[in-house]
């Protein structure tokens, strides 16, 4: 095909992409970036050995949550910023700081209830100088393939595209990473888990204008 009849087909429509073609490339992504994470958590870490009996403690459930919602808002920011002329609108943001907010006033609430000496334990706990790390580590994989399926999407915000794909992925290696964490206090998961979230998601910001552009 010549470039004048190629420019004439384009110019009249006749190539469409598929409607399914955007939700399926980004779930693709998701789900090599998320076996990818997992396998990456088994290898350097592995599944805490007591996981049926902590799964019966309900800050478990807090940390899964937790991660769940911001997975949500992250997923939502994502599919709407991955499309060029779509506004990310209110939802996303609503949906991101509602969880941190409860998870906060939690923490709050733990905290007010205990010793001074108790308090630095509950911020600490005994992996705090490793957690936001390791999380960072497992949103790695995620990262690179949520940003390899925004790039097909041709978003038109680069930067808070690339912060909405870091937050989609930090939250995802969260949830990867709290099957292996042995932390459970509220203060916590409130400090640590938010620091490794928001490292993918600054990373992901700083990455949108120079790997999203086309």
């Amino acid at each position: 095909m010549k470039t004048d009849e190629l420019v004439s087909l384009l110019a009249a429509g006749e190539v469409a992409v598929p409607r399914r073609m955007l939700p399926s490339r980004l779930a693709l992504a998701t789900a090599a970036g998320l076996l990818a994470s997992i396998a990456l958590m088994l290898g350097l870490l592995g599944i805490r050995s007591d996981l049926p009996q902590a799964a019966m403690d309900p800050m478990f459930w807090v940390k899964i949550g937790f991660a769940g919602l911001l997975i949500v808002a992250g997923l939502l920011a994502t599919w709407r910023l991955g499309r060029p002329g779509i506004k990310l609108g209110r939802l996303p943001p609503s949906t991101t700081a509602l969880p941190v907010l409860l998870l906060w006033l939690l923490a709050l609430a733990s905290l007010s209830q205990a010793t001074p000496s108790q308090r630095v334990t509950l911020l600490l706990g005994e992996t705090w100088s490793s957690c936001a790390f390791l999380i960072a580590l497992l949103a790695a994989p995620l990262l690179a393939s949520t940003l390899w399926a925004m790039r097909g999407m041709a978003p038109t915000r680069l930067r808070l595209a690339g912060a909405s794909a870091g937050l989609f992925s930090g939250s995802l290696a969260a949830l990867v990473y709290s099957l292996h964490c042995p932390e459970m206090t509220a203060p916590f998961i409130a400090l640590w888990y938010l620091l490794g979230v928001a490292i993918p998601t600054t990373l992901g910001a700083w990455l949108g204008p120079r790997l999203l552009h086309w």
